[in-house]
């Protein structure tokens, strides 16, 4: 059997500084520590479980935060951005997901580091009308190719979107006060409560319990840039309709599809963003 996992920075225990999240930061490698720590927690609790193969998709920023002299032999490292799929590249013929780290969706009140794939370029996402975050989004990506995501470890505040998947196990590795602030538990209590969510989601995969979250054909995407300028990038491509100021959407055949032209718009905007900072 092959498990997936992908693995954030800002959901993580502990983190709480724009420090602990770039390669420059003071507190980079307190954040990398961490990730790599419960990341090999869940990749030996996975194999320990049957599995044999662990795919691990690090997933925040330049996409190298890991440590890779610290992953077990069964396990095989996805590094480097950008790339295709993002966040969970390399997910397909898996048996199973596993999310670390994961935040809240853009706007969410007290939750560290809320956005949506880009803070600096991206105020909402809208798949047929349901608010996505990145847990979202990524599990219905998931769900085309059958894959249930059956474990989500991170920030308290993506409770709320476990309502559509009311089947994971919720791991919550942090309660925020603010934007900027929170609280964890200890790293072995959260260590331990990792374990026990990823056996109990591996015998409801085996009941047949665990269910990919499937979403409705074609699918219609809406996206809120926070910046007029990236909205008139976007619009450049003639299947997006521009429908504000900062507003656009667009019709995709398939959720592949869908996260593709998505990620081709918020490369699009940071490429506006660098062009008109110089």
């Amino acid at each position: 059997m092959k498990a997936f996992i992908s693995i954030d920075l800002e959901g993580l225990p502990y983190i709480v500084s724009r420090e602990h999240l770039f390669v420059k930061g003071s507190l980079y490698k307190e954040a990398r520590e961490i990730a790599t720590r419960l990341v090999k927690t869940a990749a030996e609790e996975l194999n320990r479980l049957g599995f044999e193969e662990v795919i691990v998709a690090d997933s925040h920023g330049p996409m190298v935060n890991v440590i890779p002299e610290e992953m077990p032999e069964f396990v095989s490292l996805v590094r480097g951005f950008p790339r295709p799929l993002s966040m969970v590249a390399f997910a397909k013929n898996s048996d199973i997901a596993i999310f670390l780290g994961y935040h809240a969706k853009a706007g969410t009140s007290r939750a560290t580091f809320d956005h949506t794939y880009s803070g600096s370029t991206i105020d909402k996402v809208i798949i047929n009308d349901i608010e996505v975050s990145e847990f979202l989004m990524n599990a219905m990506l998931l769900g085309e190719w059958n894959i249930p995501v059956g474990v989500l470890g991170g920030d308290e505040a993506l409770r709320e979107d476990t309502k559509l998947t009311p089947w994971i196990e919720f791991v919550p590795f942090k309660r925020a006060s603010g934007r900027y602030s929170s609280i964890s538990p200890s790293l072995k209590k959260i260590e331990e409560e990792l374990r026990g969510a990823i056996q109990r989601a591996v015998n409801k995969l085996k009941r047949g319990e665990l269910r990919p979250l499937k979403t409705e054909y074609p699918i219609k995407v809406r996206v809120r840039f926070l910046n007029s300028a990236y909205a008139e990038v976007a619009e450049l491509l003639p299947f997006v309709e521009r429908t504000s100021g900062k507003e656009i959407q667009y019709v995709a055949k398939s959720m592949e599809e869908a996260y593709k032209i998505f990620e081709a718009l918020v490369f699009a905007a940071a490429g506006v963003s660098y062009i008109t900072s110089r």
